[in-house]
């Protein structure tokens, strides 16, 4: 039996692709450090051994292949002993790709936002409809209560990370995914610490495009200038979703219905009928398209989609409901990138319109804590509609004064436009302020990409207390 080591292996990505391997017969273990729940509890119920601490002792002579975390670099006593003895070592992406994508229909969602879900709503359309795909994705969809699902069907679809692969590999995860169908909802910078600029991001996709057979599919976000732009440099057939007029896919007279976001459907001028998703917003609706767009690509009638559709039950961290306290209720978002902070807000407030929106954002990612997203964070408040806006410090508080977010400007600026803004610096208070000033029929909503110092179930505590 191959024995397969990770380092770096409580990340999602890495514990989900350990586990997979394990279900496929290899002997799998890891090291990270500092291994904790929930990720400790994953992989010893996935039997997956994992040492807490890096030792180069824990590289033995009977490793047949080592998968090497992105958060991983030169000077890891692990890495170095690798090197040394000139062990077998992968990316993560690669390992992937040499193990699960050769001898499958490879679908990859990608785009800045969004791509969680459309990859989790594109699985289970197509697990609904009978085709039994395998998923790889980068958070937990509650149709599978999971990251990942082997099945045996053709199909593997998998959420395609422009994110950099490895120390020795800063290209995108996605470039390893042998595209077939390839979806790209939407590009805006992101990633400051991966890609300089703008036309560094293009390039990472206009690459991804490049890898489409000519019998492939690429699925575009109509209404994003960025993707739409991609159609020139596509050598398979285009398609296009969106609300513009001139989307392949199209959605209309958006509407919500209890739990759910109605639309009428329109494909290639032909109208489908209305369908639904148990999910608020536009951005949702643009995910479904997505999603309805691959099943159709893959042959699966309307009716089913439709039905599949509306059996969706979400992603984790994505405008999920975390309780609900003396009528006040408490939601857990994953956004962390302005446009994406403004279209959660945004969707919250138009789905209630009646009803007070908290906005609690916490600077965590890269690109975030940057200045260079100063301004459009700005806009995004002061444009979403929430009622009372806090901003919680910036997380990487070591960055320079001349890179680091100003938060305290942002809050300025917002209160002489006449918004509700405060920077509240640690969790306690934002959980205090919030417990003492909330009423019945609020909706708190709180964004960051990381635990956020376990908010959500303080701020439930109490309000109950």
């Amino acid at each position: 039996m191959k024995r397969v080591h990770f380092i770096g292996v409580c990340g999602t990505a890495m514990a989900t692709l350990a586990a997979m391997l394990k279900q496929r017969g290899f002997d799998v273990q890891g090291s990270d450090h500092g291994v904790y729940p929930p990720m400790s509890d994953f992989l010893a119920r996935e039997q997956v051994r994992v040492f807490d601490g890096y030792r180069a002792e824990q590289i033995t002579g009977d490793i047949d292949t080592v998968v090497v975390g992105n958060a991983i670099s030169r000077g890891n006593v692990e890495l170095e002993a690798v090197l040394d003895r000139k062990v077998r070592y992968l990316s993560l992406p690669e390992a992937i790709r040499e193990h699960f994508l050769w001898d499958r229909r490879s679908i990859v969602l990608a785009g800045t936002h969004g791509k969680t879900t459309m990859t989790s709503l594109t699985a289970w359309l197509l697990t609904s409809a009978g085709t039994d795909p395998s998923l790889l994705v980068g958070g937990i969809a509650n149709n599978f209560d999971g990251s990942y699902r082997l099945g045996s069907g053709r199909d593997f679809v998998i959420e395609g990370d422009e994110y950099d692969s490895a120390f020795f590999d800063k290209t995108a995860k996605f470039l390893k995914y042998l595209p077939d169908i390839a979806v790209i909802g939407n590009i805006e910078y992101d990633h400051a610490d991966i890609y300089p600029d703008m036309e560094s991001l293009r390039t990472a996709f206009r690459r991804f495009v490049n890898l489409i057979p000519q019998n492939g599919r690429l699925i575009l976000g109509a209404d994003c200038p960025e993707a739409s732009r991609l159609i020139g440099v596509a050598r398979s057939p285009v398609e296009t979703f969106g609300l513009a007029p001139n989307a392949n896919w199209r959605a209309g007279e958006l509407a919500t219905a209890g739990d759910y976001t109605r639309f009428e459907l329109t494909h290639d001028s032909e109208p489908l009928g209305h369908f639904e998703v148990p999910l608020y917003g536009q951005h949702n609706v643009r995910n479904a398209l997505a999603a309805l767009a691959v099943g159709h690509a893959v042959g699966i009638a309307p009716d089913t989609l439709r039905k599949g559709l509306r059996e969706f039950q979400g992603v984790r961290r994505r405008l999920e409901k975390r309780g609900e306290v003396r009528g006040v209720s408490v939601y857990d978002d994953f956004a962390h990138h302005p446009t994406a902070i403004f279209e959660t807000i945004r969707a919250v407030k138009t789905t209630h319109p009646d009803r007070r929106v908290w906005a609690v954002f916490e600077p965590r990612s890269a690109t975030s804590c940057r200045k260079v997203f100063q301004d459009d964070f700005l806009r995004a408040f002061q444009d979403s509609g929430a009622d009372e806006i806090i901003l919680a410090s910036v997380f990487r508080a070591s960055l320079p004064d001349d890179e680091r977010l100003d938060v305290e400007a942002i809050v300025n600026s917002l209160h002489q436009r006449g918004r509700n803004a405060r920077h509240l610096p640690d969790v306690a208070t934002i959980v205090n302020v919030i417990a003492e000033g909330a009423r019945e029929g609020d909706l708190v909503l709180i964004m960051s990409n990381g635990g956020f110092d376990g908010i959500h179930d303080k701020l439930l505590k109490a309000l109950a207390d």
